[in-house]
Protein backbone atom coordinates (compact mmCIF):
# COMPACT_ATOMS: atom_id res chain seq x y z
CA UNK A 1 0.00 0.00 0.00
CA UNK A 2 1.22 3.24 -0.75
CA UNK A 3 3.06 5.19 2.26
CA UNK A 4 1.74 8.68 1.90
CA UNK A 5 -1.54 7.13 1.70
CA UNK A 6 -1.04 5.55 5.09
CA UNK A 7 1.01 8.59 6.25
CA UNK A 8 -1.63 11.51 5.25
CA UNK A 9 1.56 13.11 3.67
CA UNK A 10 0.66 14.81 0.52
CA UNK A 11 2.84 14.18 -2.49
CA UNK A 12 3.91 17.34 -4.66
CA UNK A 13 6.30 15.70 -6.46
CA UNK A 14 4.16 16.01 -10.00
CA UNK A 15 2.31 19.29 -11.29
CA UNK A 16 -1.09 19.61 -11.81
CA UNK A 17 -2.63 21.18 -14.72
CA UNK A 18 -4.91 23.92 -12.71
CA UNK A 19 -8.66 23.60 -14.48
CA UNK A 20 -9.05 27.04 -16.43
CA UNK A 21 -10.87 29.96 -14.48
CA UNK A 22 -13.08 30.99 -17.61
CA UNK A 23 -12.67 33.73 -15.76
CA UNK A 24 -14.28 36.07 -18.97
CA UNK A 25 -16.89 33.20 -18.72
CA UNK A 26 -17.65 33.25 -14.93
CA UNK A 27 -17.61 37.09 -14.91
CA UNK A 28 -20.06 37.57 -17.66
CA UNK A 29 -22.01 35.38 -16.07
CA UNK A 30 -22.15 37.21 -12.51
CA UNK A 31 -22.78 40.66 -14.61
CA UNK A 32 -25.99 39.32 -16.01
CA UNK A 33 -27.22 39.79 -12.36
CA UNK A 34 -27.07 43.54 -12.35
CA UNK A 35 -27.70 43.90 -15.78
CA UNK A 36 -31.01 41.65 -15.75
CA UNK A 37 -32.02 43.34 -12.62
CA UNK A 38 -31.60 46.69 -14.23
CA UNK A 39 -33.66 45.46 -16.91
CA UNK A 40 -36.38 44.33 -14.95
CA UNK A 41 -36.32 47.45 -12.70
CA UNK A 42 -36.94 49.43 -15.74
CA UNK A 43 -40.16 46.93 -17.16
CA UNK A 44 -41.63 47.42 -13.52
CA UNK A 45 -41.46 50.89 -13.85
CA UNK A 46 -42.76 50.95 -17.06
CA UNK A 47 -45.63 48.71 -15.91
CA UNK A 48 -46.18 51.05 -12.54
CA UNK A 49 -46.52 54.31 -15.05
CA UNK A 50 -48.85 52.16 -17.39
CA UNK A 51 -51.42 51.63 -14.14
CA UNK A 52 -50.51 48.56 -12.65
CA UNK A 53 -50.38 47.99 -8.79
CA UNK A 54 -47.47 48.35 -7.53
CA UNK A 55 -47.47 45.44 -5.62
CA UNK A 56 -47.96 43.11 -8.13
CA UNK A 57 -45.34 44.42 -10.11
CA UNK A 58 -42.73 44.56 -7.04
CA UNK A 59 -43.67 40.64 -7.10
CA UNK A 60 -42.95 40.02 -10.52
CA UNK A 61 -39.76 42.19 -10.15
CA UNK A 62 -38.50 40.04 -7.14
CA UNK A 63 -39.78 36.17 -8.63
CA UNK A 64 -37.64 36.89 -11.95
CA UNK A 65 -34.92 38.24 -10.12
CA UNK A 66 -34.97 35.24 -7.97
CA UNK A 67 -35.14 32.89 -11.03
CA UNK A 68 -31.95 34.67 -12.31
CA UNK A 69 -29.74 34.43 -9.33
CA UNK A 70 -30.43 30.85 -8.54
CA UNK A 71 -30.13 29.93 -11.92
CA UNK A 72 -26.86 31.66 -12.88
CA UNK A 73 -25.48 30.89 -9.38
CA UNK A 74 -25.92 27.08 -10.01
CA UNK A 75 -23.90 27.13 -13.19
CA UNK A 76 -20.90 28.19 -10.83
CA UNK A 77 -18.52 26.39 -8.14
CA UNK A 78 -16.60 28.47 -5.88
CA UNK A 79 -17.67 31.80 -4.12
CA UNK A 80 -21.30 31.69 -6.08
CA UNK A 81 -22.28 28.46 -5.19
CA UNK A 82 -20.96 28.75 -1.78
CA UNK A 83 -22.98 31.75 -1.52
CA UNK A 84 -26.30 30.23 -3.21
CA UNK A 85 -26.08 27.37 -0.66
CA UNK A 86 -25.47 29.95 2.41
CA UNK A 87 -28.70 31.92 1.26
CA UNK A 88 -30.57 28.14 0.24
CA UNK A 89 -31.24 28.12 4.39
CA UNK A 90 -32.73 31.17 4.44
CA UNK A 91 -35.78 30.10 1.59
CA UNK A 92 -38.24 29.25 4.16
CA UNK A 93 -38.37 32.94 5.00
CA UNK A 94 -39.36 34.46 1.27
CA UNK A 95 -42.91 34.83 0.48
CA UNK A 96 -44.47 31.59 -0.92
CA UNK A 97 -45.39 32.98 -4.05
CA UNK A 98 -42.19 33.79 -4.35
CA UNK A 99 -40.11 30.62 -2.92
CA UNK A 100 -42.17 28.48 -4.65
CA UNK A 101 -41.16 28.53 -8.21
CA UNK A 102 -37.46 28.33 -7.70
CA UNK A 103 -37.33 25.79 -4.59
CA UNK A 104 -36.32 22.90 -6.73
CA UNK A 105 -33.71 25.42 -7.99
CA UNK A 106 -32.51 25.90 -4.16
CA UNK A 107 -32.18 22.08 -3.22
CA UNK A 108 -30.11 21.62 -6.49
CA UNK A 109 -27.67 24.06 -5.46
CA UNK A 110 -27.46 22.58 -1.80
CA UNK A 111 -26.83 18.28 -3.47
CA UNK A 112 -25.37 19.25 -6.72
CA UNK A 113 -22.81 21.21 -8.92
CA UNK A 114 -20.95 20.71 -12.08
CA UNK A 115 -18.77 17.47 -12.17
CA UNK A 116 -14.31 17.67 -12.27
CA UNK A 117 -13.42 15.04 -15.29
CA UNK A 118 -11.99 12.22 -14.48
CA UNK A 119 -8.71 12.91 -16.19
CA UNK A 120 -8.27 15.62 -13.39
CA UNK A 121 -9.76 13.77 -10.14
CA UNK A 122 -6.60 11.35 -10.78
CA UNK A 123 -4.44 14.23 -11.41
CA UNK A 124 -5.21 15.17 -8.27
CA UNK A 125 -4.92 12.10 -6.34
CA UNK A 126 -1.50 11.43 -7.93
CA UNK A 127 -0.29 14.70 -6.25
CA UNK A 128 -1.69 14.42 -2.97
CA UNK A 129 -1.82 11.00 -2.28
CA UNK A 130 0.72 9.31 -4.51
CA UNK A 131 1.71 8.47 -7.77
CA UNK A 132 0.36 5.02 -7.09
CA UNK A 133 -2.86 6.03 -5.26
CA UNK A 134 -5.30 3.48 -7.11
CA UNK A 135 -3.38 0.41 -5.01
CA UNK A 136 -4.75 1.97 -1.69
CA UNK A 137 -8.25 1.01 -3.11
CA UNK A 138 -10.14 -2.18 -4.27
CA UNK A 139 -12.26 0.06 -6.16
CA UNK A 140 -13.17 3.92 -6.92
CA UNK A 141 -15.45 5.68 -8.88
CA UNK A 142 -15.01 8.15 -11.48
CA UNK A 143 -18.47 9.19 -11.38
CA UNK A 144 -18.95 11.62 -8.44
CA UNK A 145 -21.18 11.01 -5.50
CA UNK A 146 -21.67 14.84 -4.61
CA UNK A 147 -20.36 18.14 -5.88
CA UNK A 148 -20.36 21.69 -3.84
CA UNK A 149 -19.24 24.53 -3.81
CA UNK A 150 -14.94 23.69 -3.65
CA UNK A 151 -14.92 20.14 -4.56
CA UNK A 152 -16.80 16.97 -5.20
CA UNK A 153 -17.31 13.47 -3.42
CA UNK A 154 -16.80 10.10 -5.01
CA UNK A 155 -17.08 6.73 -3.83
CA UNK A 156 -14.26 4.20 -2.97
CA UNK A 157 -13.61 1.02 -1.14
CA UNK A 158 -9.95 1.26 0.73
CA UNK A 159 -8.08 -1.39 0.97
CA UNK A 160 -8.99 -3.15 3.96
CA UNK A 161 -13.28 -2.91 2.63
CA UNK A 162 -14.50 0.17 4.29
CA UNK A 163 -16.30 2.07 1.97
CA UNK A 164 -15.33 5.18 1.56
CA UNK A 165 -16.08 8.86 0.70
CA UNK A 166 -13.50 10.71 -1.25
CA UNK A 167 -13.65 14.47 -1.47
CA UNK A 168 -11.26 15.87 -4.30
CA UNK A 169 -10.51 19.94 -4.20
CA UNK A 170 -11.37 21.39 -7.44
CA UNK A 171 -7.69 22.42 -8.43
CA UNK A 172 -7.59 26.94 -8.73
CA UNK A 173 -10.77 26.43 -6.38
CA UNK A 174 -9.29 29.16 -3.87
CA UNK A 175 -8.51 32.12 -6.45
CA UNK A 176 -11.76 31.20 -8.31
CA UNK A 177 -13.63 31.53 -4.25
CA UNK A 178 -12.13 34.55 -3.51
CA UNK A 179 -12.62 36.35 -7.33
CA UNK A 180 -16.32 35.37 -6.86
CA UNK A 181 -16.55 36.59 -3.35
CA UNK A 182 -15.10 39.55 -4.06
CA UNK A 183 -17.79 40.03 -7.17
CA UNK A 184 -20.82 38.92 -5.34
CA UNK A 185 -20.24 41.88 -2.80
CA UNK A 186 -20.90 44.19 -5.77
CA UNK A 187 -24.10 42.78 -5.87
CA UNK A 188 -25.67 43.66 -2.49
CA UNK A 189 -28.31 45.38 -4.03
CA UNK A 190 -29.36 42.83 -5.78
CA UNK A 191 -29.69 40.42 -3.53
CA UNK A 192 -31.84 42.47 -1.26
CA UNK A 193 -34.90 42.32 -3.73
CA UNK A 194 -35.08 38.35 -3.02
CA UNK A 195 -35.63 39.54 0.64
CA UNK A 196 -36.25 43.15 1.95
CA UNK A 197 -33.76 43.77 4.55
CA UNK A 198 -30.96 41.20 3.74
CA UNK A 199 -27.05 42.12 4.05
CA UNK A 200 -25.26 40.18 2.52
CA UNK A 201 -22.02 41.60 3.05
CA UNK A 202 -21.82 40.34 6.24
CA UNK A 203 -21.84 37.02 5.49
CA UNK A 204 -19.60 37.42 2.74
CA UNK A 205 -16.96 38.75 4.46
CA UNK A 206 -16.92 36.00 7.11
CA UNK A 207 -17.08 33.79 3.92
CA UNK A 208 -13.34 35.31 2.92
CA UNK A 209 -11.81 35.00 6.39
CA UNK A 210 -12.57 31.33 6.15
CA UNK A 211 -11.55 30.71 2.56
CA UNK A 212 -7.99 29.27 4.11
CA UNK A 213 -9.63 27.33 6.41
CA UNK A 214 -12.04 25.38 3.94
CA UNK A 215 -9.31 24.78 1.41
CA UNK A 216 -7.03 23.24 3.89
CA UNK A 217 -8.42 19.70 4.05
CA UNK A 218 -5.91 18.81 6.69
CA UNK A 219 -7.10 20.81 9.10
CA UNK A 220 -11.27 19.96 8.13
CA UNK A 221 -9.47 15.98 8.86
CA UNK A 222 -8.54 17.46 12.49
CA UNK A 223 -11.90 18.80 13.11
CA UNK A 224 -13.50 15.69 11.83
CA UNK A 225 -11.73 13.64 13.68
CA UNK A 226 -12.26 15.68 16.68
CA UNK A 227 -16.29 15.38 16.26
CA UNK A 228 -15.96 11.54 15.41
CA UNK A 229 -13.97 11.18 18.61
CA UNK A 230 -16.24 12.91 20.34
CA UNK A 231 -19.38 11.43 18.87
CA UNK A 232 -18.15 7.67 18.77
CA UNK A 233 -21.20 5.57 20.23
CA UNK A 234 -23.49 8.12 20.60
CA UNK A 235 -27.02 7.05 19.95
CA UNK A 236 -28.37 10.65 18.16
CA UNK A 237 -25.64 11.98 16.19
CA UNK A 238 -22.91 9.52 13.73
CA UNK A 239 -19.84 11.31 12.26
CA UNK A 240 -17.80 8.99 10.10
CA UNK A 241 -13.94 8.70 10.98
CA UNK A 242 -10.97 10.33 8.84
CA UNK A 243 -9.24 7.73 6.78
CA UNK A 244 -6.66 9.52 5.03
CA UNK A 245 -6.14 12.85 3.67
CA UNK A 246 -3.62 15.42 2.24
CA UNK A 247 -4.13 18.91 1.52
CA UNK A 248 -6.57 18.71 -1.31
CA UNK A 249 -7.75 15.09 -0.57
CA UNK A 250 -9.80 13.79 1.76
CA UNK A 251 -10.51 10.00 2.21
CA UNK A 252 -13.35 9.42 5.35
CA UNK A 253 -15.87 6.54 5.69
CA UNK A 254 -18.94 6.37 3.64
CA UNK A 255 -21.65 7.36 5.50
CA UNK A 256 -25.19 6.30 4.45
CA UNK A 257 -29.05 7.95 5.05
CA UNK A 258 -31.71 9.83 3.62
CA UNK A 259 -30.41 13.63 2.72
CA UNK A 260 -32.06 16.35 4.25
CA UNK A 261 -32.75 17.81 1.23
CA UNK A 262 -34.98 14.73 0.39
CA UNK A 263 -36.47 14.74 3.42
CA UNK A 264 -37.66 18.33 3.38
CA UNK A 265 -39.14 17.35 -0.48
CA UNK A 266 -40.90 14.69 0.63
CA UNK A 267 -40.24 13.27 3.64
CA UNK A 268 -42.93 11.90 6.60
CA UNK A 269 -43.74 13.74 9.65
CA UNK A 270 -42.37 11.27 11.73
CA UNK A 271 -38.79 11.72 9.74
CA UNK A 272 -39.16 15.55 9.95
CA UNK A 273 -39.52 15.35 13.52
CA UNK A 274 -37.01 13.28 14.20
CA UNK A 275 -34.38 14.83 11.99
CA UNK A 276 -35.50 18.50 14.01
CA UNK A 277 -34.72 16.65 16.72
CA UNK A 278 -31.34 15.73 15.81
CA UNK A 279 -30.27 18.50 14.69
CA UNK A 280 -31.38 21.13 17.78
CA UNK A 281 -29.56 18.45 19.93
CA UNK A 282 -26.59 18.80 17.84
CA UNK A 283 -26.53 22.54 17.59
CA UNK A 284 -26.59 22.71 21.21
CA UNK A 285 -24.44 19.84 22.64
CA UNK A 286 -21.47 20.25 19.82
CA UNK A 287 -19.82 22.77 21.32
CA UNK A 288 -19.78 21.33 24.82
CA UNK A 289 -18.81 18.51 23.60
CA UNK A 290 -16.09 19.06 21.01
CA UNK A 291 -15.16 22.62 21.75
CA UNK A 292 -16.18 23.39 17.77
CA UNK A 293 -19.04 24.32 15.98
CA UNK A 294 -20.09 22.57 12.83
CA UNK A 295 -20.82 26.36 10.89
CA UNK A 296 -22.19 25.05 7.54
CA UNK A 297 -26.24 24.41 8.59
CA UNK A 298 -27.57 23.25 4.84
CA UNK A 299 -29.52 20.34 4.36
CA UNK A 300 -26.99 18.43 2.44
CA UNK A 301 -24.63 18.14 4.95
CA UNK A 302 -26.70 16.10 7.33
CA UNK A 303 -28.46 12.54 6.91
CA UNK A 304 -31.08 10.76 8.64
CA UNK A 305 -29.87 7.13 8.98
CA UNK A 306 -31.99 4.46 9.68
CA UNK A 307 -31.03 3.83 12.77
CA UNK A 308 -32.40 7.15 14.14
CA UNK A 309 -29.29 8.99 14.02
CA UNK A 310 -28.12 12.70 12.76
CA UNK A 311 -25.47 11.98 10.37
CA UNK A 312 -22.95 15.33 9.88
CA UNK A 313 -20.82 15.52 7.54
CA UNK A 314 -18.25 18.35 6.12
CA UNK A 315 -16.25 20.08 8.57
CA UNK A 316 -14.51 21.94 6.29
CA UNK A 317 -16.35 25.32 8.03
CA UNK A 318 -15.97 24.73 11.86
CA UNK A 319 -15.77 27.59 14.72
CA UNK A 320 -13.63 27.04 17.85
CA UNK A 321 -15.15 27.88 20.92
CA UNK A 322 -13.34 25.96 23.72
CA UNK A 323 -15.71 27.88 26.29
CA UNK A 324 -18.40 25.93 24.69
CA UNK A 325 -21.48 27.84 23.46
CA UNK A 326 -21.74 31.49 25.08
CA UNK A 327 -23.38 31.26 28.07
CA UNK A 328 -25.40 34.42 27.76
CA UNK A 329 -27.30 32.96 24.62
CA UNK A 330 -28.84 30.13 27.02
CA UNK A 331 -29.19 32.56 29.97
CA UNK A 332 -31.28 35.07 27.88
CA UNK A 333 -33.71 32.30 26.46
CA UNK A 334 -34.08 31.00 30.41
CA UNK A 335 -35.10 34.66 31.07
CA UNK A 336 -37.64 35.43 28.09
CA UNK A 337 -39.16 32.14 29.52
CA UNK A 338 -39.79 33.20 32.81
CA UNK A 339 -41.33 36.83 31.19
CA UNK A 340 -38.26 38.66 33.17
CA UNK A 341 -37.91 41.57 31.12
CA UNK A 342 -35.57 43.19 33.51
CA UNK A 343 -33.34 40.12 33.36
CA UNK A 344 -33.45 40.61 29.51
CA UNK A 345 -32.69 44.14 28.83
CA UNK A 346 -29.87 43.64 31.96
CA UNK A 347 -28.10 40.41 29.75
CA UNK A 348 -28.46 41.98 26.24
CA UNK A 349 -26.47 45.34 27.96
CA UNK A 350 -23.87 43.08 29.49
CA UNK A 351 -23.65 40.41 26.75
CA UNK A 352 -23.07 43.57 24.38
CA UNK A 353 -26.39 43.33 22.06
CA UNK A 354 -27.37 46.97 23.14
CA UNK A 355 -24.68 49.85 23.98
CA UNK A 356 -24.93 51.67 27.55
CA UNK A 357 -25.97 54.79 25.77
CA UNK A 358 -28.95 53.13 24.26
CA UNK A 359 -32.27 53.70 26.03
CA UNK A 360 -35.28 51.03 25.13
CA UNK A 361 -38.83 51.53 26.71
CA UNK A 362 -39.45 48.65 29.19
CA UNK A 363 -39.98 45.45 28.38
CA UNK A 364 -39.30 46.21 24.14
CA UNK A 365 -36.54 43.46 23.76
CA UNK A 366 -38.58 40.83 25.73
CA UNK A 367 -41.75 41.96 23.43
CA UNK A 368 -38.79 41.84 20.42
CA UNK A 369 -37.00 38.61 21.37
CA UNK A 370 -39.51 36.70 22.99
CA UNK A 371 -41.22 35.32 19.92
CA UNK A 372 -38.06 34.31 17.91
CA UNK A 373 -37.47 32.11 20.85
CA UNK A 374 -40.57 30.63 20.98
CA UNK A 375 -38.78 26.81 20.35
CA UNK A 376 -37.95 26.80 23.69
CA UNK A 377 -40.72 29.11 25.57
CA UNK A 378 -43.40 26.42 24.43
CA UNK A 379 -43.21 23.29 25.91
CA UNK A 380 -44.12 22.24 22.36
CA UNK A 381 -43.14 23.62 18.68
CA UNK A 382 -43.83 23.35 15.42
CA UNK A 383 -41.19 25.30 13.01
CA UNK A 384 -42.74 26.36 10.09
CA UNK A 385 -41.98 28.49 6.92
CA UNK A 386 -45.31 30.33 7.54
CA UNK A 387 -43.95 31.24 11.34
CA UNK A 388 -40.35 32.31 10.05
CA UNK A 389 -41.82 34.88 7.51
CA UNK A 390 -43.72 36.05 10.09
CA UNK A 391 -40.86 36.57 12.21
CA UNK A 392 -39.13 38.06 9.42
CA UNK A 393 -41.82 40.91 8.26
CA UNK A 394 -41.93 41.54 12.26
CA UNK A 395 -38.59 42.35 13.02
CA UNK A 396 -37.28 43.16 9.48
CA UNK A 397 -39.61 46.03 8.55
CA UNK A 398 -38.01 48.55 9.28
CA UNK A 399 -41.02 51.20 9.07
CA UNK A 400 -42.15 49.01 12.33
CA UNK A 401 -41.42 49.33 15.53
CA UNK A 402 -39.64 46.31 16.10
CA UNK A 403 -37.76 47.06 13.17
CA UNK A 404 -36.62 50.47 14.28
CA UNK A 405 -35.59 48.20 17.43
CA UNK A 406 -33.61 46.04 15.81
CA UNK A 407 -31.26 48.60 14.28
CA UNK A 408 -30.28 49.48 17.45
CA UNK A 409 -29.14 46.27 18.54
CA UNK A 410 -25.20 45.31 17.90
CA UNK A 411 -24.03 41.59 17.76
CA UNK A 412 -20.79 41.29 19.22
CA UNK A 413 -18.22 39.08 17.79
CA UNK A 414 -18.39 36.48 20.39
CA UNK A 415 -21.70 35.22 19.06
CA UNK A 416 -21.44 36.37 14.99
CA UNK A 417 -20.82 32.96 14.02
CA UNK A 418 -23.26 31.50 16.45
CA UNK A 419 -25.93 33.44 15.19
CA UNK A 420 -25.39 32.77 11.80
CA UNK A 421 -25.31 28.49 12.47
CA UNK A 422 -28.30 29.38 14.66
CA UNK A 423 -29.96 30.85 12.39
CA UNK A 424 -29.21 28.80 9.08
CA UNK A 425 -30.03 25.72 11.68
CA UNK A 426 -33.39 27.07 12.23
CA UNK A 427 -34.23 27.87 8.91
CA UNK A 428 -33.34 24.44 8.12
CA UNK A 429 -35.57 23.21 10.78
CA UNK A 430 -38.28 25.32 9.73
CA UNK A 431 -37.88 24.00 5.90
CA UNK A 432 -38.50 20.33 7.21
CA UNK A 433 -41.38 21.68 9.27
CA UNK A 434 -40.33 19.61 12.60
CA UNK A 435 -42.60 19.76 15.38
CA UNK A 436 -41.35 18.72 18.52
CA UNK A 437 -40.14 19.03 22.58
CA UNK A 438 -37.31 21.34 21.38
CA UNK A 439 -37.52 23.16 24.92
CA UNK A 440 -36.59 19.97 26.78
CA UNK A 441 -33.69 19.70 24.38
CA UNK A 442 -32.34 23.07 25.83
CA UNK A 443 -33.00 22.28 29.15
CA UNK A 444 -30.70 19.37 28.84
CA UNK A 445 -27.70 20.71 26.95
CA UNK A 446 -27.85 24.57 26.18
CA UNK A 447 -25.68 26.33 28.78
CA UNK A 448 -27.22 28.86 30.99
CA UNK A 449 -30.97 27.55 29.95
CA UNK A 450 -31.41 25.50 32.87
CA UNK A 451 -33.84 26.20 35.29
CA UNK A 452 -31.96 27.01 38.58
CA UNK A 453 -32.74 24.73 41.53
CA UNK A 454 -35.27 24.93 43.79
CA UNK A 455 -34.08 25.94 47.14
CA UNK A 456 -35.43 23.16 49.70
CA UNK A 457 -37.77 24.15 52.55
CA UNK A 458 -36.83 24.83 55.38
CA UNK A 459 -38.73 21.95 57.97
CA UNK A 460 -40.70 23.40 60.81
CA UNK A 461 -39.49 22.99 64.08
CA UNK A 462 -42.36 20.91 66.37
CA UNK A 463 -42.19 20.78 69.96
Amino acid sequence: MPQAAQGLSPRHSEGVPDIPRRAVTRTAKLATLPLGFAGRSALGLGKRLGGRPAEIVATELQHRTAEQVFRVLGELKGGAMKMGQALSVFEAALPEEIAGPYRAALTRLQEAAPALPATQVHAVLRRELDPEWSKAFTSFSDVPAAAASIGQVHRGVWHDGRRVAVKVQYPGAGPALLSDLTQLARLARLFAVLSPGLDINPLLAEMKTRVAEELDYVQEADSQRAFALAYAGDPYIAVPDVVAGAERVLVTEWLDGTPLAEIIREGTQEQRDLAGARLARFLYDSPTRVGLLHADPHPGNFRLLDDGRLGVIDFGAVARLPGGMPVGFGQIARAVVEDDAARVEGLFRSEGFLRADISVAPGALLAYVGPLLASVVDEEFTFSREWLRHEARRVGDPRSEMGRLGRQLNLPPDYLLVHRVATGTTGVLCQLGASGRFRAIAEELLPGFAPAPRKPRARRRTA
